[in-house]
């Protein structure tokens, strides 16, 4: 079909496709077939721009500690600078759909695209801390459509057969950015500190706003979409959310209760949630389905989600965590974020050439039993355990949470398609939030376990050191020798090996109390596998012979046009 019937209204537009071409929702663009070369154009674009999209936060979340160094504030107030991000990134995708089905894709584009070019403007010109915070937060705004838009790119690349290949290597492809981020971000810092990452972020937002310029999508349908109470909703939603966020990446910080504000926000985020599903159950027309919400489908697959994004934080905060306990430093573990990043690149690979419309529960519960399997490997970590130990374990970890996701959004899709196409922004804001807020959790739940875990080893460790046991003299002996050549007062270099004799303990602690993280863990995922396993199997059981496999398969590849 010739790209010249592109500036037709949508009315004379639509005519001029096949069935296949033609999209299933509005605000998402049509997918004709293309010649090849612009397939690989829009693979190119939609990597580019999805890259782009998830880069920013990608560094902050690697390098916060230095960041805090080079803003002149403390690890916690650094901490704020991952957590607003979430919180903007979780609330805006309760807008953003009805924004380009109302609006259309073009301007959408356009608007978060300029608008990703001026936050990396103002990331040159601001770089004090308040500055900073305002900018990361636009960014979570920015990064949530940039997303979106990096997927609707993919998609055009693969014909009506493979279209759904598009969706998942889209949304698998945010995934590689931390890892990647990792390998090369120390040595940007290095080179010209955080001014040289701005530059390059920038450097890739103007790529893409020209990219996408010169690329333009297939048009959509517009439909006035948008109600004045869906803007009473988010008032009371997107706060909600974010107060939600601050206590899930605050409270293991200033711990859950020392801190009054974290009860305080706690209820805050309890009484304006409330609200807003109120305001959506009364409503004709809801922006949040709160009745299709509560199938027993959508709340299975929202506690998978959530499920397998709490444990794969055992990547994340766990072994990342540990090695730094051990005191290797990030130019020491390149050699496993590359090992993350293929498994990554597998695992996102395998799901899109191996998804099976007719059985998304299986893909589900055999990551979580790969997780199982790399966390029980980690569980064995001494104070000797170094990155090359962890290659096969993390490789597994990351290929699982890749492979995961694909069939998790599919589920969803198949739903909406099942229940009526006005579910989409109920799920794709059950998706998102769950994603989110599921990674925050998962970080607060295993380094609260750790902190709680590594007293426990502590007092035990400390109860047996006596002064009158001959291996702890000798001990002493030998710490305190350390210090002969440059501490004459026996006293003092006694002292001394009293500190690296208590240093030495809490690392021991430490490592215990990560074996114990990574042992719950994995047993959390294999109660994860049976019980998706179940679920997946059940309904062979339950199903006459006559009975049909679904629609599922059939709309299979229409699916992917309705994705965001």
């Amino acid at each position: 079909m010739s790209r010249r019937n592109f500036h037709l209204p949508w009315s004379e537009y639509v005519q001029t496709l096949k069935p296949h071409e033609r999209p299933m929702l509005p605000g998402s663009p049509a997918t004709p077939d293309h010649p090849i070369r612009y397939r690989l154009a829009y693979a190119a674009v939609g990597l580019l721009v999805t890259a782009t999209g998830s880069i920013g936060s990608a560094m902050v979340s690697a390098n916060t500690q230095q960041l805090a160094g080079a803003l002149g504030v403390s690890a916690t107030e650094a901490a704020w600078l991952p957590v607003v991000f979430v919180m903007t990134n979780a609330c805006m995708n309760l807008l953003l759909i009805k924004f380009r089905q109302q609006y259309g894709l073009r301007l959408f584009a356009q608007i978060f695209l300029i608008a990703y070019v001026l936050i990396g403007l103002g990331n040159l010109f601001f770089e004090d801390y308040q500055s900073t915070l305002i900018v990361r937060a636009f960014a979570g705004m920015a990064s949530a459509a940039m997303s979106s838009l990096g997927i609707l790119y993919l998609i055009q690349a693969f014909p009506a057969a493979h279209r759904l290949k598009g969706l998942i290597i889209g949304i698998g492809a945010a995934s590689f950015a931390l890892p990647a981020t990792r390998l090369f971000s120390g040595h940007l810092v290095e080179l010209s500190e955080w001014r040289g990452f701005h530059v390059f972020e920038l450097g890739l937002s103007l790529l893409s706003l020209a990219a996408v310029f010169a690329l333009r999508t297939p048009p959509s349908e517009r439909l006035k979409v948008f109600d004045p109470l869906d803007f009473v909703t988010f008032v009371l939603f997107a706060p909600g959310i974010a107060l939600l966020c601050a206590v899930l990446g605050f409270g293991r910080i200033v711990w859950w209760t020392e801190a009054p504000w974290i009860g305080m926000a706690l209820v805050g985020a309890i009484v304006l949630l409330t609200a807003a599903l109120l305001v959506e159950y009364n409503r004709k027309t809801p922006l949040i389905n709160l009745t299709w919400l509560a199938g027993a489908d959508v709340i299975r697959l929202a506690l998978s989600i959530l499920l397998v994004r709490i444990v794969l934080s055992e990547q994340s905060v766990g072994s990342v965590g540990l090695l730094q306990q051990l005191g290797i430093g990030v130019d020491q573990m390149h050699g496993l974020f590359a090992v993350i990043l293929v498994g990554a690149l597998a695992g996102t690979l395998t799901s899109a050439f191996t998804l099976n419309m007719a059985k998304l529960n299986k893909p589900i519960a055999i990551a979580l039993g790969v997780i199982a399997v790399g966390a029980f490997m980690d569980a064995h970590a001494t104070t000797l355990t170094r990155p090359h130990q962890l290659y096969l374990s993390q490789a597994l970890l990351a290929f699982a949470s890749a492979f995961f996701i694909g069939p998790a959004m599919m589920i969803g899709i198949t739903q909406v398609l099942q229940k009526g196409a006005q579910n989409l922004v109920s799920f794709i804001v059950v998706f998102g939030v769950t994603q989110n807020i599921a990674g925050l959790a998962g970080s607060a739940l295993i380094g609260s376990i750790e902190q709680i875990r590594e007293r426990y080893h502590l007092s035990h460790l400390s109860e047996g050191i006596t002064r009158g046991d001959p291996d702890v003299v000798l001990r002493l002996q030998q710490l305190s020798g350390a210090y002969g050549s440059v501490l004459q007062d026996p006293a003092l270099r006694q002292t001394q090996g009293l500190t690296l004799l208590q240093q030495q303990l809490t690392q021991q602690a430490h490592v215990l109390a990560y074996n114990d993280v990574f042992l719950l863990i994995g047993c959390a995922a294999v109660l994860g596998c049976v019980w998706v396993t179940f679920h997946h199997l059940r309904p062979r059981f339950m199903r006459t012979p006559a009975e049909p496999s679904g629609p599922a398969q059939a709309n299979a590849a229409q699916a992917a046009a309705a994705a965001d």
